[in-house]
């Protein structure tokens, strides 16, 4: 029985809109929490009601966990979700939700504390038999710095520990490059997350970002919905993503959700969650990365491939639902490819671009899905992350996919503002990428090529 009726979504943007439409197709009432300047966003035009928590800037408005919560109370929402990033990840909404009465739309705070601790999250990998990068504990100042990276061997990352979304991450490849890299990783971490803890990993130079979609109820049972491939990033930031991941025997992808399965499980794991791994592909070694205790950017592919809707399975779950499918009834068919499309010049090292939209035509067709708020008139703010949409197709096979992503592409029409397409075209025809198990370094490397 459902007992949901009014939910808040502490949100904007395309995510925003996307658990809208999620409320409407299960009849519930959609409450949005905006600020200031997403006050006429798509989003607020299409909720069913709205409760504007603060000024414009993040902080004092989508970041600030008294606003949320007054907004919640206020409106009488009996379920909250947190979309992903601001508080998607913080254990206190979570907690203070709990305590308020009011249902979480994710995962205990309990499960949230745990996996957000990046180094006791690998504690709890390395219990549940999956392997970690080679590393440290947290490291108190740079002698120590010195020390361990000696010890585990140059080229190192240095990580955050109460990290996530590529921030407070840093390569080094020699002692003299040791010294920037942990001031520079230490001060984003502060500026991130408030807290500059770091720790050291090994850097594996030929590696794939793969990660597992899994979601649990609170009866004990558990699936995976397979695995995507996140290797093409810029600065740690993804850009494209895609379903199932190319180049993977049938034994490796089935350790490799088996892994996440198994750590999923034993930290009681509810709701949907993504656990992520780096693939070596030059021993075909994999090793535990991080968990995301929250709906991913990239989950489209997943749904996709799968038919699974993984954000009213979210909102199922919390509701007390048990899974609608068993292990057994997931099956994939074809092939998915995501493109985030941002507000950026490529031509200007990614340089966001804000401003009013003059123009606005998405690509329409079989298999093709466009997630965004955007629209003719539509103001991109400068004050939030630059993404305009998501831009995802299914083909049969891999290949088939990647042309109908160019096409998609070459259909997508944006006026007013710069945005990614043209440096997503192109990777879309380039030789290497249509082949496939492109690393993480790869994107990069064709843009400093460019």
């Amino acid at each position: 029985m459902q007992s949901i009726s009014r939910l808040l979504i502490a949100n904007r943007g395309e995510i925003a809109l996307r658990i809208i439409r999620a409320c409407k197709e299960l009849g519930i009432v959609s409450v949005l929490a905006t600020s200031e300047s997403d006050r006429e966003s798509l989003p607020a035009k299409e909720a069913d009601d709205t409760v504007c928590i603060g000024p414009s800037r993040s902080g004092e408005s989508y970041l600030n966990t008294d606003a949320v919560l007054c907004a919640a109370v206020g409106k009488r929402a009996e379920a909250l979700h947190p979309g992903y990033g601001f508080l998607a990840e913080r254990a206190e909404l979570s907690e203070r939700c709990k305590e308020a009465g009011i249902i979480f739309v994710g995962p205990s705070p309990g499960n949230i504390a745990s996996m957000g601790d990046k180094l006791a999250a690998r504690k709890i990998a390395e219990k549940s038999g999956v392997r970690i990068i080679p590393g440290s504990e947290s490291i108190r100042d740079f002698a120590e710095a010195i020390s361990v990276a000696e010890e585990i061997g140059f080229p190192v990352l240095l990580k955050a520990a109460a990290g996530g979304g590529g921030k407070g991450i840093r390569t080094a490849g020699c002692l003299e490059e040791l010294r920037t890299a942990f001031e520079s990783a230490a001060g984003e971490a502060h500026e991130s997350f408030g807290d500059g803890t770091l720790y050291i990993e090994r850097h594996i130079a030929n590696a794939r970002h793969i990660e597992v979609q899994i979601v649990a109820d609170s009866f004990g049972n558990i699936v995976h919905l397979g695995e995507r491939d996140c290797s093409l990033q810029r600065r740690y930031q993804k850009m494209i993503e895609e379903a199932p991941a190319p180049q993977l025997t049938r034994t490796l992808r089935e350790d490799i959700c088996d892994a996440a399965l198994a750590i999923a499980k034993s930290i009681s794991y509810r709701n949907a969650g993504t656990i992520e791994f780096i693939l070596d592909q030059d021993t075909e070694e994999f090793y535990f990365l991080e968990m995301n205790t929250r709906i991913q950017v990239e989950h489209p592919v997943t749904e996709m491939i799968t038919g699974i809707d993984l954000v009213k399975e979210q909102i199922s779950i919390a509701d007390g639902q048990p899974l609608s499918i068993a292990q057994e009834d997931v099956s994939w068919s074809g092939h998915a490819i995501e493109c985030r499309i941002n507000a950026e010049s490529v031509y200007l090292d990614f340089t966001p671009c804000p401003g009013l939209l003059t123009h606005w035509e998405a690509p329409v067709g079989a298999d093709v899905r466009v997630d965004s708020h955007c629209y003719s008139g539509y103001f991109v703010p400068p004050f939030y992350d630059s993404l305009l949409a998501k831009v995802i197709v299914r083909g049969n096979t891999r290949v088939e996919a990647i042309d109908m992503m160019k096409s998609a592409l070459d259909r997508f029409v944006i006026g007013g503002v710069d945005s990614t397409i043209p440096f997503l075209r192109s990777v879309m025809t380039d030789t290497e990428f249509r082949v496939g198990g492109n690393n993480t370094k790869w994107l990069e490397e064709k843009l400093a090529g460019a």
